[in-house]
């Protein structure tokens, strides 16, 4: 698998999920805080009014996490889990070994992992690109971002399975 400069690698499930949850949002979400916020108003004075101002930081919380499922679903690129085959590409999950210690961690976007305790790295990130491509067995050079070289074992490498 190329790189995807033009979006975020997603397997077909997590994309499934991002999209009903976006059409939630978009649709009875929507609808739901703006009946509270309606609801909030007609209380009174704004400036004290507690369920007013709660209703409307939800709102911007709510409006920023459409706008990111948005852009993440027009720019994505969706794929079937890659192969068992050990090279290291988005989507696997990663043990590496670094200055002696063991690292497990989820290579790709973090929604893939959703409400897994799972660390992720992205494929763009300095510690990603580094081992992107990479095999089992392989040892790779990593520049971390305060310029320190490591090498980095790769011990294994496996499709995330939600």
């Amino acid at each position: 698998m190329s790189s995807q400069p033009n979006g975020a690698w997603l397997t077909q499930d997590a994309y499934d999920r991002l999209a009903k949850e976006l059409e939630e949002l978009e649709g009875p979400g929507r609808t739901e805080i703006a009946e509270r916020i309606a609801a909030a108003r007609d209380e009174g004075d704004l400036k004290e009014n507690g369920g007013y101002h709660a209703a409307r930081e939800e709102q911007g919380k709510m409006e920023a996490r459409i706008a990111d499922l948005q852009r993440l679903l027009k720019n994505a690129v969706v794929g079937e889990a890659p192969k068992d085959d050990g090279v290291v590409e988005p989507g696997m999950v990663v043990t590496i070994s670094m200055a002696g210690k063991e690292r497990t961690f989820l290579l790709g976007n973090r929604e893939i992992a959703d409400g897994d305790d799972l660390e992720v790295y992205s494929s763009e990130s300095p510690m990603g690109s580094s081992i992107h491509g990479s095999k089992v067995g392989d040892t790779v050079d990593y520049t971390a971002p305060n310029g320190k070289s490591f090498p980095i074992k790769i011990l294994k490498a496996t499709p995330y399975k939600a």
